[in-house]
């Protein structure tokens, strides 16, 4: 039984475009824009394009992060990370100097490609190969593109943390997950057949 998606309205993310993937594979999502909704919610979504500082800054700005700290931990709700959404599930980023929400131990870091032809941000598709079996990304013989775009990339202190990696001028996180906890550095709302995979995969959780 599909469970509605939760995507969460605080200022940082292109909210429409993940709600109509979501519905475009047969479930239901809805846009919560209040921490008193998070008390109804059974999955949860959490976009985010633009700084660091000013995405964390929201979240405590709203009132989010004592309830989304209650909801995932104490509920064990599933939530899941767009960019720069995942970035702010860590313990913070070299782009500003607010701390993350810390939820899973990692830092984001800018890209400095060796190689002048690779430019920054790092923006288009690319494959990803997993490192590592979970439920969102059953194994598939067809090598899964995502569309990316992005400055910083999440570096995890635990390997096995890491989900999917992703080559740009080096070997980088393209996916995380800890317990309910999952993190995805592109944009699966912008990633035709294989972003629609992910997220039926989600609502089956």
């Amino acid at each position: 039984m599909f469970k509605a998606i939760s995507v969460i309205d605080y200022g940082c993310g292109n909210l429409a475009s993940v709600v109509n993937m979501i519905q475009h594979v047969g479930g239901e999502a809805r846009i919560i824009r209040s921490p008193a909704e998070l008390d109804s919610a059974a999955k949860l979504i959490l976009p985010g394009v633009g700084a660091f500082d000013h995405g964390i800054g929201s979240l405590r700005k709203g009132g989010w992060i004592k309830p989304l700290e209650e909801t995932v931990h104490l509920r064990q709700v599933p939530i899941m990370g767009i960019c720069l959404g995942m970035q702010l599930l860590t313990l913070g980023s070299e782009e500003g100097q607010e701390p993350g929400l810390g939820w899973v131990d990692a830092q984001a870091r800018l890209f400095r490609p060796k190689d002048p032809r690779l430019k920054v941000p790092h923006m288009g598709w690319n494959e990803v190969s997993q490192a590592r079996a979970d439920e969102l990304l059953p194994e598939s013989t067809t090598l899964r593109r995502f569309y990316f775009v992005h400055a910083y990339r999440v570096e995890c202190a635990d390997p096995a943390d890491v989900l999917l990696e992703c080559e740009y001028g080096e070997t980088f996180v393209a996916a995380f997950r800890r317990a309910n906890i999952w993190g995805f550095q592109f944009h699966p709302e912008k990633s035709h057949r294989f972003g629609m995979e992910l997220f039926r995969h989600f609502l089956e959780v």
